[in-house]
């Protein structure tokens, strides 16, 4: 029996608002969505990445919002998700970040349909804080 590969890389969007104590029905929406699109894409895409809701992601002020995670990569957090054509962007990102060793994309790189969406790049960490304290003794 083949054991399952293990996903390397999560997608998380915020399906609980924290104004309002209840799911958020549009992020809800958008993680079915996205999922369907991601398993359509193929074994060679879904096997890679693991979807699933998170609570609030604080972009309440550009809903939804969708995070791109893996070990030893920049972590993405996009706001003003939604649509169609945003499904389709997300699947053409998540390629192009799978593809990247260090996830690190450039705006002109991304699917159009992201553009001017992206409300954080935090880049992995290079170092872990357990080899910084040694580096500094």
């Amino acid at each position: 029996m083949d054991k399952a590969k293990e996903q390397t890389h999560r997608i998380t969007v915020c399906t609980d608002c924290r104004h309002t104590g209840a799911p958020c029905r549009p992020g809800l929406e958008l993680l079915k969505h996205l999922q369907a699109a991601i398993a359509r894409a193929g074994a060679a895409l879904s096997d890679d990445f693991s979807l699933q809701g998170s609570v609030c992601m604080a972009g309440c002020e550009r809903p939804c919002t969708v995070a791109f995670q893996a070990t030893a990569k920049a972590t993405y957090l996009f706001g003003d998700i939604g649509g169609e054509a945003d499904i389709g962007a997300l699947v053409s990102l998540a390629e192009l970040y799978r593809d990247r060793p260090d996830g690190m994309t450039r705006e002109g790189e991304r699917p159009r349909a992201l553009s001017g969406k992206t409300l954080a790049r935090i880049p992995a960490a290079i170092v872990s804080a357990e080899r910084q304290a040694t580096l500094l003794h």
